[in-house]
């Protein structure tokens, strides 16, 4: 059985992908742009900065990245400091593995900024063992630097490795790293979910049937 657990944050975790959505459409709004179809998923494997400079290359703005980004945090920092909540059954979930001594670490796109203050007013930020955000690799979601970088710091090798993430590229990089994934169901992906389905080891829509059916993933140490 496994014996470490990685989670994504936005979208799989923290119900938050809600908050981007209309982040995109206030920014590009002001800018009288559109907000097209794929920019959400294209920049949410990125991290803030990368996804700035992705933005500024697309719609041609004149700000620099740090301005972006400053503009991006004062817009998201309210939101998730008293409003983003958890997914359905992540908490239980994550004190399920903690019960069972499973070290749990959070690979993510997001800012620790942002994501520290909803975890812990969620009660869950002392689930975790380790942080890992995608400034800290070479590349985004899409290749397994991340997943391994968490691994590490809770002492394990990829193969000994669940990453739960709700976006494709993830659930891709993760499997490039050796890693099981598990894909979990948000609206924002739903359009991908075949594919996600496809590429995961297992597809569930809420951490609910995880509680109440757990497929063996973890038995403890």
């Amino acid at each position: 059985m496994y014996q470490g657990a990685i989670f994504d944050l936005d979208g799989t975790i923290l119900d938050s992908m809600g908050v981007w959505r209309q982040i995109d459409v206030e920014f590009l709004g002001r800018r009288g742009i559109s907000v097209p179809p794929d920019y959400l998923e294209a920049i949410t494997p990125l991290g803030f900065d990368r996804a700035a400079e992705y933005t500024i290359r697309r719609f041609s703005l004149p700000e620099s990245r740090e301005e972006i980004v400053r503009e991006w945090y004062l817009m998201a920092e309210n939101a998730y400091r008293y409003q983003v909540e958890l997914k359905e059954g992540a908490g239980e979930w994550l004190n399920r593995l903690k019960s069972l001594n499973i070290p749990l670490a959070v690979a993510t796109s997001s800012d620790e900024a942002l994501f520290v203050p909803a975890l812990k007013r969620t009660g869950i930020y002392d689930c975790f063992d380790a942080f890992v955000t995608v400034k800290e690799v070479a590349r985004g979601k899409g290749f397994p630097d991340i997943y391994e970088k968490a691994a590490g710091r809770i002492g394990c090798v990829p193969e000994q490795c669940v990453v739960f993430e709700d976006i494709l590229q993830g659930i891709r990089g993760a499997k490039m790293g050796g890693f099981c994934a598990v894909a979990v169901y948000d609206e924002d992906s739903a359009h991908e979910e075949q594919a996600m389905r496809d590429a995961a080891d297992y597809y569930i829509y809420s951490f609910r049937q995880l509680l109440e059916g757990d497929p063996g993933l973890f038995d403890g140490q």
